[in-house]
């Protein structure tokens, strides 16, 4: 498995912020990586399941997340999966100062052939990592 974790702060409220990313079709603005995301069932609750497009070392990827857990002004937290990657996500959210500390973590498990290759793939997740901070930080500041 791979590790990928990043945290920020902005001067952004908790509840303002969860809002936003409850809603993973958001994903194509403060995620770096996603070219597409759109939901495939279900009212945005756990259970509910979207169809993000990825691209990733210039190749375009399709995952189907599902939400795994929503915990009011506080958690987010989805599985996203096909048949090389189980990408397990969580989002935290804790008030810090008047704004809010944002912690995302993503753990990749790599499958079949593809599980060969994973610990190669690092040094690209974490410049993933990095740009998705980025992104994040650019689109959460756009809620003030």
């Amino acid at each position: 498995m791979i590790s990928v974790k990043r945290t920020l702060v902005v001067n952004v409220p908790a509840a303002q912020i969860y809002a936003y990313l409850v809603d993973f079709e958001n994903a194509t603005e403060w995620d770096k990586g996603t070219v597409r995301c759109t939901r495939a069932s279900g009212d945005g609750g756990v259970g509910t399941t979207y169809t993000n497009v990825s691209k990733f070392l210039g190749r375009e990827t399709e995952l189907t997340y599902v939400v795994t857990a929503l915990e009011s002004d506080r958690l987010v937290a989805l599985t996203g999966e096909n048949k090389t990657v189980v990408s397990d996500d969580k989002i935290t959210l804790t008030p810090s100062g008047t704004g809010t500390e944002v912690t995302y973590l993503a753990e990749f498990t790599f499958n079949g052939p593809a599980k060969y290759i994973g610990p190669l793939l690092k040094p690209a997740l974490d410049k993933l990592g990095n740009d998705t901070q980025q992104t994040l930080r650019e689109a959460l500041l756009r809620l003030r």
